[in-house]
């Protein structure tokens, strides 16, 4: 089993480059399904959920070439509509190559999703949205078969609560659907701007993205382009927080502070020191016992984003005060609490999506259990600043979504290694 082996007491120091969005990278990678030819994608992560996607990708038959962080997409010799079960469970993002599909080639077969375990994950949304464009969806024994013989047509599509994944869906089919589609109460993610910048490069007609009424004029076809993935919003909330808990000074870069609208300003409520600088913010923290609590309650953007919920629970067990953190997106993703209480967190949680956190403690390291993606990191990081070592299994939520997550922090410092076995110098 793959492990993090965490030595505590190290402060952070010095400069990280944060990677390409993996919420942006995967679905301009299942968008490409949309044109033929080669498509080509510049700082793209090398992690496992990339991987998994290139090979739902494989499998409909599709090339891929990686070299370094750029990646080259070929979607001209596709010959199956059938992303195979035994990949699309372990992501549920890679249902998103449904509404691609079904544009181009009429018919599509997905498997139900998988990917971390954060609750119920209805994918209604997506199949809603579908329909309302054409689409005739069946459900059979676990998968989802979606065919539309005489193309997609416009429609008003209404979300009950915007779905980043499904409005993405939704917008990847309208794009070469006939007519008009208009999606009311759709996501606002950097990420949906970021996949509508895309879209609209290959020909597409995308107006609204980013507010809640996105319209889309549809196209008859598409052309592959050449582009650059954003920077990671996610990679970069996590090192800022990471380097404030441990009381350190460090140069996040690689990222666009207006993507952290909420998160931010919560930070510079508490006491953390942050400027701009060119392509990034540097962070400066001397005594985290200094700073101040606050209180978080997660929404949609530009809300406070649920995937740095966990990386603000360790933070605030380092600072003064008592926090209430609210988590109204994921049931589950408060589950970590019981792992940071292994720790000696001492978190309380009531009312069943709230938790209690007060601070300053001393976390004590001893071996804990990665819940999922985020709630690993911030084991991870709450390795950093706990007593002894902290020993964090189920590594490979971690690495499904950091890319070189103990080199970044091994050049910032502290002390890191990942494998079956550690190789921490004593």
């Amino acid at each position: 089993m793959e492990r993090f082996f965490v030595e505590g007491g190290s402060r952070l120091y010095g400069e990280v480059e944060v990677s390409g969005a993996k919420n942006a990278a995967l679905k301009l990678i299942a968008a490409a399904l949309l044109a033929p030819g080669r498509t080509v994608l510049h700082n793209v992560p090398r992690i496992k959920d990339v991987n998994t996607m290139l090979a739902v990708l494989d499998g409909l038959g599709a090339k891929s070439e990686f070299s370094g962080n750029t990646l080259v997409i070929d979607a001209s010799t596709i010959d199956s509509y059938t992303a195979p079960y035994d990949l699309v469970r372990q992501m549920r993002a890679s249902i998103v190559v449904l509404g691609p599909l079904v544009a181009r080639f009429g018919e599509a077969e997905v498997s139900a999703p998988g990917g971390c375990n954060l609750g119920l994950r209805k994918f209604n949304f997506h199949l809603d949205g579908l329909r309302a464009l054409g689409a005739e969806i069946e459900l059979d024994h676990g998968f989802i078969e979606a065919t539309a013989p005489r193309g997609l047509r416009g429609a008003e599509v209404n979300f009950d609560y915007p779905s980043v994944t499904a409005t993405e869906n939704v917008m990847m089919a309208a794009v070469l659907a006939r007519g008009t589609t208009i999606i009311e109460s759709g996501a606002r993610e950097p990420e949906v701007v970021a996949l509508a910048d895309f879209l609209s490069q290959m020909g597409a007609s995308i107006y609204g993205a980013g507010t809640g009424r996105i319209v889309i004029e549809g196209v008859d076809e598409l052309h592959p382009i050449e582009h650059t993935v954003m920077g990671d919003r996610i990679e970069a909330g996590t090192f800022i927080m990471a380097t404030a808990a441990t009381g350190g000074d460090v140069t996040v870069k690689g990222v666009d502070s207006g993507h952290l609208k909420m998160e931010l300003p919560k930070l510079r409520e508490m006491g953390v020191n942050m400027s701009e600088v060119e392509n990034g913010i540097r962070v400066r923290v001397d005594d985290p016992a200094e700073l101040g609590s606050v209180d978080v309650a997660t929404l949609p953007f530009p809300g406070f984003a649920t995937d740095l919920q966990a990386q603000m629970m360790v933070l605030l067990t380092q600072t003064s005060g008592a926090g209430i953190i609210t988590e109204n997106v994921y049931e589950n993703r408060l589950q970590v609490a019981e792992e940071l209480n292994r720790l000696d967190a001492g978190i309380d949680l009531f009312g069943g999506h709230r938790a209690l956190v007060k601070g300053p403690r001393q976390l004590s390291g001893t071996i804990v259990q990665s819940p999922d993606l985020r709630g690993g990191a911030a084991l991870v990081m709450a390795g950093l600043v706990a007593e002894g070592t902290t020993i964090v299994d189920g590594a490979k939520h971690i690495v499904r979504g950091y890319e070189g997550f103990e080199d970044k922090l091994t050049n910032l410092g502290a002390t890191v290694a990942f494998g079956t076995e550690s190789v921490l110098q004593s």
